[in-house]
């Protein structure tokens, strides 16, 4: 099969080859870069382009600079999501944020995954998920008004045990969801929230599904996709 030729150009191609070594773990966290002349010779490449991706490598969080020392990789691993669960909030743990709770049409993805019409009226609480402090997620959950309306769900707490607990006590348990997950530039909202630098955010588009396959929950969950990996664990 012929192969089509690559049209970025080098820096970007260096950069992307190095940014996949990293996420697979091929060049560990804490670990020294080759010189500027290895990476010349390796790469095939001018030392302004071998330059220029790693700038864009530093801007992205993967490498950073230690002072007469060179340049290295990012100190930690990818941070893994699990996807399906919900996150007690514990010390140095995760931690939520309420951004915003009340009742808005409903968008027409959302308006889809609800099967109801666009501009129909839906409970939004939308919140930003922290870990350690540092922002990890912001949510868009969307609830039917038949079953939020007057509970918890339409308060501007936070819910112990989460949104799911609440429509569990509601005789709506949450047995099974559905993901589409896509990836795109960010928002300027979310730049500021989750303190981005110029990478995609992965985004994912959950329905979470009761008994009969009923929708009660539609929810969009953003995180940049330079430090996070989804987590999903399913039986065989």
């Amino acid at each position: 099969m012929t192969r089509r030729a690559d049209g970025r150009p080098p820096y970007e191609q260096m950069a992307a080859e190095v940014r996949a070594r990293i996420m697979a773990g091929d060049l560990a966290p804490g670990t020294q870069l080759p010189s500027t002349a290895h990476l010349v010779a390796e790469f095939g490449v001018s030392n302004t382009t071998v330059q220029k991706a790693l700038a864009v490598l530093k801007a992205e969080g993967y490498l950073s600079s230690r002072q007469g020392k060179g340049v290295y990789v990012r100190d930690r691993q990818p941070f893994r999501v699990e996807v399906g669960a919900y996150f007690a909030p514990a010390p140095g743990g995760y931690s939520y944020e309420l951004l915003e709770v009340g009742e808005v049409p409903a968008p027409s993805a959302v308006a889809a995954g609800f099967g109801i019409a666009d501009g129909d009226r839906v409970l939004l609480r939308r919140r930003l998920l922290r870990h350690g402090g540092r922002p990890v997620e912001v949510e868009w959950s969307y609830y039917p008004l038949e079953l939020a309306s007057g509970t918890e769900l339409a308060g501007s707490q936070r819910i112990p045990g989460g949104a799911h607990r609440v429509l569990a006590d509601l005789g709506y348990d949450v047995l099974h969801f559905a993901d589409a997950v896509s990836s795109r530039m960010p928002t300027s909202e979310e730049v500021d929230l989750l303190v981005l630098p110029e990478v995609p955010v992965i985004r994912q588009f959950r329905v979470a599904y009761s008994h009969d396959d009923r929708p009660v929950e539609v929810s969009v969950l953003v995180k940049g996709s330079h430090l996070y990996e989804l987590v999903y664990r399913m039986p065989a």
